[in-house]
């Protein structure tokens, strides 16, 4: 049993939180996730030969983009819940690599923009079990537990640099309803969404964030 909610008012919740890019950002954001999806460290040559844009030119715009993590050499290693670096549970499964995301959510939506079918790989927070599902471009399928849901939080500020600690740390993966109720009742202000209604979530507000790029790819 998950919590009711009207995924069509959340989707406007949560593009209001999210970057407001212009055409030329959603692009250069795109591009950027999906130079990160082949799984190595993205620097300024990679992304400029992407965007078939001066160096100059990508350099100011990346400076703009929030949330985006750098390695020591100053390459992009993390940008919008997706992440070269190993980190927490929640795995993409591309072609045979395997990368993190943020937090469950982004597993949902990321394969939309990547224009890919991934496997996704997560744990429970509660039980400890296995979660894994794929992610199709018509939706989730394979879900192992067939039960599995979504604990989600509605963010109080536009997300920032600070969007793991605020937001990412409150969106697991659960093997039943019932370890997901265990955990949202000692976590105020969160929710729980069926698999299906995350990713449909996802679905509008990528439509919503990067409208004229995925516009323009349809």
């Amino acid at each position: 049993m998950t919590d009711t909610h009207d995924i069509q008012q959340l989707a406007v919740d949560l593009a209001a939180a999210m970057p407001k890019f212009d055409r030329t950002e959603q692009e250069l954001s795109l591009a950027l996730l999906r130079e990160l999806a082949h799984g190595a460290p993205v620097g300024i040559g990679r992304l400029t030969v992407a965007t078939s844009q001066r160096p100059e030119q990508t350099t100011a715009m990346l400076e703009r983009l929030p949330g985006v993590f750098r390695d020591e050499q100053q390459r992009v290693v993390g940008f919008m819940g997706l992440t070269v670096v190993e980190m927490g549970e929640h795995r993409i499964h591309l072609h045979g690599r395997a990368l993190s995301a943020w937090c469950a959510w982004d597993t949902l939506f990321l394969p939309d923009l990547l224009g890919e079918t991934a496997g996704v790989t997560s744990r429970c927070p509660i039980t400890g079990e296995q979660i894994s599902l794929t992610v199709l471009p018509t939706g989730p399928a394979d879900l192992q537990p067939a039960d599995v849901v979504v604990s989600f939080l509605l963010p109080e500020a536009e997300f920032d640099a600070s969007v793991i600690q605020r937001f990412c740390h409150f969106v697991h993966f659960f093997a039943s309803s019932e370890a997901a109720a265990e955990w949202t009742a000692e976590h105020p202000r969160t929710f729980t969404l069926s698999v299906k209604e995350a990713y449909e979530l996802g679905q509008l507000t990528n439509r919503a964030v990067w409208s004229s790029a995925t516009a323009a790819r349809c």
